[in-house]
């Protein structure tokens, strides 16, 4: 994968003005960011601002990994896009994992080439096996 960045969404502790700029410069940035404490039960319009942000900047077919409960016995990954990740829910124990603008699903893998050009399907096909 390439360059990421990790921003939690939870302004108990940091400034939600904070957090709305860090949000920001991570979307211009086309950094890969991984989003947690996304949303509870008081808290839901972080997450819709952190979407409508990287929708500024990226398409809404970008890859999205929703990853719940990981390493739990109801662990759950949902592959979706940014501009379907409302169809799936996130809560608390969630992290929204959102491409950059080389990021692809591939054959139900969420992978970012890194240092590569051009098309996906040729470094795929010129991998050695």
């Amino acid at each position: 994968m390439h360059d990421f960045c990790a921003i939690s969404l939870s302004n108990l502790l940091t400034p939600w003005p904070v957090i709305q700029q860090r949000l920001i410069s991570a979307a211009q940035g086309d950094f890969i960011v991984a989003l947690y404490n996304p949303k509870s039960k008081t808290r839901t319009e972080q997450i819709v601002f952190a979407r409508d942000t990287f929708l500024q900047h990226r398409s809404p077919q970008t890859p999205v990994a929703l990853a719940r409960s990981l390493y739990r016995p109801d662990e759950q990954i949902t592959l979706t896009t940014l501009g379907e990740m409302f169809n799936h829910p996130i809560d608390m124990l969630t992290t929204v994992i959102v491409g950059n603008r080389s990021s692809r699903n591939y054959e139900g893998w969420f992978i970012t080439p890194r240092g590569y050009l051009g098309d996906l399907d040729d470094l795929i096909m010129a991998a050695p096996e």
